[in-house]
């Protein structure tokens, strides 16, 4: 059985590479990696399709590196390790450094990274990571200090045509097809800039076919049946559109929050992913500006739970909508990173009052614990003016209500009522 085009088409030197000019065209930085024999760790950040792999193994392969490979998705911290001592036993007196290649290196989490940054240091391994997500958020700083970062650009209309020809006259177990191609707008489209996607498409029509192909709009849209673009909740676009979906909610726009719900959902993902989030945004985007929308995501949260699909359609629809028409705060949100924040850079000590300490043994009581406290049932209205802050924190604010709703302008005029000035 012939190996999937995309690998059959796998290029095998630089100039045979397709894209990408600004990093293999004749003036490129991969061009003089080369050429000097000199190659820094470094990370290739891109969409799906655009030859980050196929990249990495032709610098190794035009260097004359050892090169290894690992799989974020299925390595751990252990087989890391072991594939950086396998590397460092086979170098030899005055020998290259091997080149380590990490695949979907923003899936690693801290300790797998951490156990990369040794060798890396040291210079016993040179390293490659490939990456759909931004590697300022998902790499450690010192990792990343370490990697020069590479941008790789989706594949335009023009580049995707050269692939196709290229395709169709070189490799051999097309050429014994007779292949007319007609239009190529459905065909480009479904690939979106993804040159695996399109060899793919390509493949699927092929095996799909029996005697001549004519290639068209039609018979592309005919044998794909489904629109492989819309949605792929194991790629891209997942984090894409999920994005989207988010982004829409927190933006009050309804139409398009339902819309990005709709492709997620013909596209397979799971049900439950997200009434995760949308719990999520109930909290961070809404908040106190509505606090009921908090228990209606948890209702679509159990309700989804309980009855799957395909009816959990219309309970996250309903949430959907209900959040995006929601007014939002997050007020909520931005007050625990701010107290976060403070806590985790605070160097002082800063004892908790007396009067506000347990007194649960006589020494305690002794020495003053709880002497103090009032309690504020025991007040008109249930409140009295004492302090809760350690001292040195007297008036400190780190919850700012956000007064462009109403349910928080109640919030900020009864602060105001009960403090006075104190957190303003």
């Amino acid at each position: 059985m012939a190996a999937p085009l995309a690998e059959r088409l796998r290029p095998q030197k630089l100039d045979d590479y397709i894209g990408q000019e600004h990093l293999v065209g004749r003036d490129g930085v991969f061009r003089r990696f080369i050429e000097s024999k000199n190659i820094p760790s470094f990370i290739l950040w891109g969409p799906p399709g655009v030859g980050k792999t196929t990249l990495a193994k032709i610098v190794a392969a035009e260097l004359g590196r050892p090169f290894y490979t690992l799989s974020a998705v299925t390595s751990g911290v252990k087989e890391v390790r072991e594939v950086i001592e396998t590397a460092k036993r086979q170098q030899f007196f005055n020998s290259a450094t091997p080149l380590l290649f990490i695949d979907e290196i923003h899936r690693f989490n801290k300790s797998q990274q951490d156990s990369l940054l040794g060798a890396v240091e040291k210079g016993e391994v040179v390293l490659i990571g490939a990456t759909t997500e931004n590697p300022s958020f998902e790499v450690i700083t010192p990792l990343l200090s370490r990697c020069q970062v590479y941008i790789l650009k989706s594949m335009g209309d023009e580049q995707l045509q050269e692939l196709l020809n290229r395709a169709l006259t070189t490799d051999e177990e097309l050429k014994k097809r007779n292949i007319v191609v007609e239009q190529t707008e459905a065909l480009f489209g479904f690939a979106g800039g993804d040159a695996r996607k399109l060899l793919n498409i390509l493949d699927i029509i092929v095996s799909a076919s029996d005697g001549d192909i004519v290639l068209n709009n039609q018979t592309v849209t005919d044998a794909l049946q489904q629109n492989i673009a819309l949605y792929d909740k194991n790629g891209e676009q997942h984090y894409d559109v999920i994005s989207a979906f988010i982004k829409s909610v927190r933006g009050s726009d309804p139409n398009a929050a339902i819309y990005y719900l709709a492709r997620m959902l013909a596209g397979g993902e799971e049900p439950r992913f997200i009434a995760r989030r949308l719990v999520i945004l109930a909290s961070e985007d809404i908040g106190l500006a509505n606090p009921n929308a908090l228990l209606l995501a948890n209702a679509c949260f159990d309700t989804v739970h309980k009855i799957g699909m395909p009816e959990a359609r219309i309970t996250l629809a309903e949430t959907t909508i209900y959040l995006a028409t929601s007014p939002k705060s997050n007020s909520a949100y931005a007050a625990i990173n701010e107290a976060l924040a403070f806590v985790n850079k605070d160097t002082q000590l800063r004892p908790v009052p007396l009067h506000l300490r347990n007194a649960v043994t006589d020494l305690m009581k002794k020495e003053g614990y709880g002497a103090e406290y009032k309690y504020a049932h025991d007040f008109d209205g249930g409140f009295v003016n004492q302090e809760f802050m350690p001292d040195t924190l007297a008036g400190k604010q780190f919850y700012h209500p956000t007064t462009s709703n109403p349910t928080e302008q109640k919030i900020a005029a009864r602060m105001a009522e009960l403090w006075g000035d104190k957190y303003k």
